[in-house]
């Protein structure tokens, strides 16, 4: 009788479930949506109890449509954004909406926490620098303008820690929330200077767990609403990117992987931790292993939003007007939630430049297109500058059904691109590392199995010529509109 897992992704924009065989691999997924609030420009709220029913009923319906006994499953994991920040009661209670990574409201607290830790060296000491992303500046904000809130708050969870928290395990943060909320050396242990200059006690750290430690086993109250069994073990899976990455084969030295989903990521992966104030760092799930990586605000949400602009037309035909149109007639800046790497500054703006009355809606889309992809090479510079060497590209998410993003990214980035067959993200990592946490695969060399590549998306030569201009144009309006935004930004707060 095969042994199963289930792993669950706590997405921007929904949640995602796979049953995992461990024989067979994926057996059984669904999605369901979730709901991304912005109050005020620059905020970005989700709802921990929709997460929650949609973890409910989503476990219910992928143990139904497999048609399998729910005593085979043997595991469940999470996934999701990263840093998210719910603060929560002593029983790992949400006492409001989640704060999410891409949140832009606490420009203040950074600006204050910046010139007390002047002094620190916050890169060299956690991996990053003190940005948007920092759940320091959060949790300050939250103590000034959410004061009855920060009272009763026992902990700091992220968002698939809080998951895992409300099917019954007890309150704690994964590794690699900890390693990017910058409230922690790269060692794990907290990092004072910044408890301090933000007035954070230390309790308020959940205890740090790594990728495939049981947290906690399944509660009464969830086996009733899930179905499991009871106790079935809560084992811990890591951040959405990271696990999106293992589950796209980004194991060896130099892998690397483009992550099209509601904001964008890149990782390769290396031998060695490697720091820089314009990149994050996070721990792969296999010991020893580090994801230098980048993460920009927008990605499939930015393409949401236009598809939302022009009255939700399908993706497919805007795609296909697209195809038509002439690489890079129009630049875009995609910072409509300001960006986090590699510039790190929430008081950005999106931005559409060569606009004329010939303009049509599928230059507006290709632009935007392009935009993402632009943001990408700006990480990959980057990276070139550290030394970090670039093998196999490989291209995941929902962005990456497109095969006109897809071509775009492989000739504005100059690579060959590998798409992940049938890649459901990091909801495969979460599967795979609760089958390993639980003995169900022996080790961590058995995840390979799993995990497909199609045939690369090569660049056109032609095309990367003109991209090759089009990036340093699109940098040069990044510089020029940078003081504009900052007012414009400063503006609209008052």
């Amino acid at each position: 009788m095969s042994d199963f897992a289930i792993g669950i992704d706590i997405g921007t924009t929904g949640t995602k479930t796979v049953l995992f065989d461990a024989d067979r691999g994926i057996v059984a997924q669904t999605s369901r949506p979730a709901t991304l609030f912005s109050d005020r420009p620059g905020w970005a709220e989700a709802d921990p109890a929709q997460w929650v029913d949609n973890v409910v009923g989503s476990i219910a319906e992928v143990i139904g449509d497999a048609a399998i006994a729910p005593s085979a499953v043997k595991a469940v994991a999470t996934t999701g954004m990263v840093p998210a920040v719910i603060p929560v009661d002593a029983q790992g209670r949400p006492l409001r909406r989640a704060i999410l990574q891409n949140d832009a409201r606490a420009t203040a607290e950074i600006a204050e926490l910046s010139a007390a830790l002047a002094d620190t060296d916050l890169v060299a000491l956690t991996g990053a620098a003190l940005t948007q992303q920092s759940v320091a500046p959060t949790a300050l904000w939250l103590r000034r303008n959410e004061p009855e809130i920060f009272s009763r708050t026992a902990y700091l969870l992220g968002s698939y820690d809080l998951v895992l928290t409300a099917l019954g395990a007890a309150p704690h943060v994964e590794k690699n929330w900890a390693l990017e909320s910058g409230l922690f050396r790269i060692a794990g242990d907290p990092l004072d200077a910044v408890l301090d200059a933000a007035s954070l006690d230390s309790a308020m750290l959940a205890p740090v767990l790594s990728p495939g430690q049981v947290a906690g086993h399944l509660s009464a109250e969830m086996a009733e609403r899930t179905g499991l069994p009871l106790a079935t073990p809560l084992v811990v899976g890591g951040a959405d990117h990271v696990l999106s990455a293992f589950a796209a084969g980004v194991d060896e030295h130099g892998d690397w992987l483009v992550k099209l989903g509601g904001a964008g990521d890149i990782l390769v992966a290396s031998d060695d931790p490697i720091v820089d104030q314009r990149l994050y760092l996070d721990a792969h799930p296999v010991p020893g292993r580090w994801l230098p990586n980048g993460c920009m605000a927008t990605s499939g949400s930015l393409i949401r939003w236009f598809q939302s602009l022009v009255g939700g037309e399908d993706l497919i035909r805007l795609d296909t007007e697209a195809q038509q149109r002439r690489p890079a007639e129009l630049l875009c800046l995609p910072y409509f939630l300001g960006e986090k790497s590699p510039l790190h500054d929430p008081d950005l703006r999106g931005v559409y430049a060569g606009l004329h009355l010939g303009t049509t809606r599928a230059d507006m889309y290709r632009a935007t297109l392009e935009a993402i992809a632009f943001g990408f090479r700006h990480h990959v510079e980057v990276f070139g500058e550290l030394g970090i060497e670039l093998r196999r590209a490989s291209i995941t998410n929902g962005g990456s059904k497109s095969t006109l993003w897809k071509q775009i990214h492989a000739e504005v980035l100059g690579a060959p691109m590998y798409p992940v067959i049938d890649h459901p993200g990091a909801s495969l990592g979460a599967a795979l590392i609760a089958a390993v946490g639980v003995g169900a695969l022996a080790g961590w060399d058995q995840c390979r199995q799993f995990i497909r590549l199609g045939e690369p998306v090569l660049p056109d030569p032609v095309n990367v010529v003109t991209y090759d201009a089009a990036y340093q144009e699109w940098r040069s309006l990044g510089r020029a509109t940078t003081d504009i935004s900052h007012t414009l930004a400063e503006r609209t707060r008052q």
